[in-house]
């Protein structure tokens, strides 16, 4: 299809509008971009998701790169896996988890799911149960498992979540991480374990019960999430 001066100059001004000081201006854009998709905007909105410091305009730039046809969003995002920017790791496995193209798994490295970054690493727990072949869930689960006790309470929420996601095949993993010798990685495990059992039990109540558990005796025991808790579980913050 032929572009007429038209056509180029709305191009020109929603790339502009990515850049526009002001958020909202930002979101209006992206929003635009989405609306109407083409082919030039697809270099952009990546480079923009690596720098915009809004979570709901990422978030409107993400949904806007799904509009476009994903032979040509993917390999643009998989390559910003490479990237030395933090948060453009984080967003490219954000965006990857909304366009569910199998192809991106092999992508998916040990070092993006254990890397540094707390916010990259959720973000590839997270792309990582969605996007895991059938019988490659025991290798996610033990790489998973590694990364127990990490962080603090919202990191160690989306790594349960993700562990969970993937179903019986954590056990063994979850068994072996509750004797371990660090305090923070059982109380993990046994939280895991027990919202694994119980889906409906809130992580904060698993954990606080799990770190109970272990400050008393270290290691989990068969009525330890029974009746001595003085109550059924609590659905708190999942």
């Amino acid at each position: 299809m032929t572009m007429t001066p038209q056509d180029t100059d709305v191009v020109r001004r929603a790339l502009r509008g990515l850049e526009d000081a002001r958020p909202s201006a930002r979101l209006r854009a992206a929003l635009a971009v989405g609306t109407n998709p083409d082919p030039r905007f697809v270099d952009a909105l990546v480079e923009r998701c690596a720098v915009e410091p809004e979570f709901f305009v990422r978030d409107m730039l993400t949904w806007a790169l799904t509009r476009h046809p994903v032979e040509l969003t993917l390999p643009r995002t998989l390559r910003e896996l490479g990237s030395e920017r933090a948060q453009a790791r984080s967003q490219a496995l954000h965006t990857l988890s909304k366009l569910g193209d199998p192809r991106a798994w092999p992508a998916i490295t040990r070092g993006h799911l254990t890397d540094a970054d707390d916010e990259v690493a959720r973000a590839a727990w997270r792309t990582a149960v969605l996007l895991v072949p059938d019988g490659e869930e025991p290798a996610l689960a033990e790489v998973l498992a590694s990364q127990l006790g990490r962080g603090g309470r919202d990191t160690q929420l989306s790594l349960s979540r993700a562990l969970v996601e993937l179903g019986d095949v954590i056990q063994p993993f979850l068994g072996a991480a509750a004797t371990a010798p660090d305090p923070a990685v059982r109380a993990h495990a046994l939280a895991t374990e027990r919202i694994l059992r119980d889906p409906e039990t809130g992580f904060g109540y698993a954990i606080e019960e799990a770190k109970r558990v272990v400050a008393l005796d270290g290691a989990p025991g068969e009525g330890d999430w029974g009746g001595s808790t003085g109550g059924t579980a609590r659905r708190v913050d999942r």
